[in-house]
């Protein structure tokens, strides 16, 4: 029986894969979460075979999981399931060595066979993926600079943004004239577009 712990902070989505997976005679679902942190807690204490984890979770992200993961060098193999076809986030889950990467519009027998693929010590990734990663334009932004763009992309204040990101209003001033100058843009409004439209956010 493989064990599986899924990780999604939304319920009702967690309740439906779960009950998903259960129909499956080879798949147990030992544990579902809402947010990143306890999942790894349960992760490093359990070890099961299977990690399905969102992305966006409060408290610790389904990638800073499977880092987490990688870095202790756990037997649980994980996938990430995610809206995001982010080429960004994509490049930080290969380099965490995960399992499986799909996106949430799949159909669920898709899933199922990817944790059949995973548990026989195949690697899974999202065909719309790995053609984004040498189609699109590859993204010149640091982390942080992404991280500043991507509070602006709420279309906040530049001072909302500086309380989210607990910086002064000037460092992220300087950080958005640098985001706009490295892209070639004149405002911030087009810089997102071209974030969105190489899909980097």
């Amino acid at each position: 029986m493989v064990q599986i712990v899924l990780a999604e902070d939304q319920s009702m989505l967690n309740t439906a894969l779960a009950a998903l997976i259960n129909l499956e005679d080879d798949f147990e679902v030992v544990a579902t979460f809402a947010d990143g942190q306890t999942a790894w807690q349960f992760i490093q204490a359990k070890q099961p075979d299977v990690a399905i984890l969102d992305i966006e979770m409060p408290k610790m992200t389904g990638l800073d999981v499977a880092e987490q993961v990688f870095q202790h060098q756990l037997k649980t193999k994980v996938i990430i399931l995610t809206t995001f076809a982010q080429t960004s986030y994509f490049k930080r889950a290969v380099a965490a060595d995960i399992s499986g990467y799909l996106l949430k519009d799949k159909p669920s027998d898709e899933l199922m066979a990817t944790i059949r693929k995973v548990m026989q010590g195949e690697t899974v990734y999202d065909a719309e993926l790995v053609k984004n990663m040498f189609t699109k334009t590859e993204n010149p932004l640091s982390q942080r600079e992404m991280e500043v763009l991507q509070a602006a992309a709420s279309g906040q204040a530049t001072k909302a943004v500086a309380a989210k990101l607990f910086l002064s209003d000037g460092t992220v001033r300087n950080y958005m004239s640098a985001i706009i100058s490295k892209l070639g843009v004149h405002n911030r409004m087009e810089a997102l577009n071209l974030a969105r439209k190489n899909k980097w956010l």
